[in-house]
């Protein structure tokens, strides 16, 4: 039986499958899930285009915290965490702190260099998790 599942979300729309694959899961009432999200460090968004528009920190928060609510509503008993950093070393560091048994994320589907260059965050957590990895991939339309 899978006593604690880490559920790494983004707000892409491969949130939603990843959720649909969880409760397709048949988890036991007892298993702890925990649905967590990784706001980029503030260093990362230095990076964004200055013409665009941003979203303040607070407000992004706020966005991510609702959508949790919102999946958390699907799956009661769920807990909630709302990380900062690199993507990969904080799922990593979270399935460690709750001793999970499995971690469940999806994949945008990178292939061949592009994989390498814009780094993966699923190819890194399957490497480097101390548990086993469910990876989701989307939908082919």
């Amino acid at each position: 039986m899978l006593k604690t599942i880490v559920v790494a979300l983004d707000n892409s729309d491969l949130s939603e499958q990843v959720i649909d694959s969880l409760i397709n899961l048949r988890i036991e009432p007892e298993t702890k899930i925990v649905l967590s999200h990784v706001l980029p460090s503030p260093e990362a968004t230095r990076d964004l285009p200055p013409d665009r528009p941003h979203q303040s920190r607070d407000s992004l928060y706020q966005e991510i915290e609702q959508q949790l609510q919102a999946y958390q509503s699907q799956l009661p008993g769920s807990m909630l965490e709302i990380t900062e950093g690199d993507a990969a070393s904080e799922i990593i560091r979270l399935s460690n702190i709750h001793q999970a048994d499995l971690i469940v994320l999806g994949t945008r589907g990178l292939k061949g260099i592009k994989r390498i260059v814009e780094d993966s965050v699923s190819s890194q957590v399957v490497a480097e998790a101390p548990c086993s990895v469910l990876v989701v991939k989307p939908k082919q339309v």
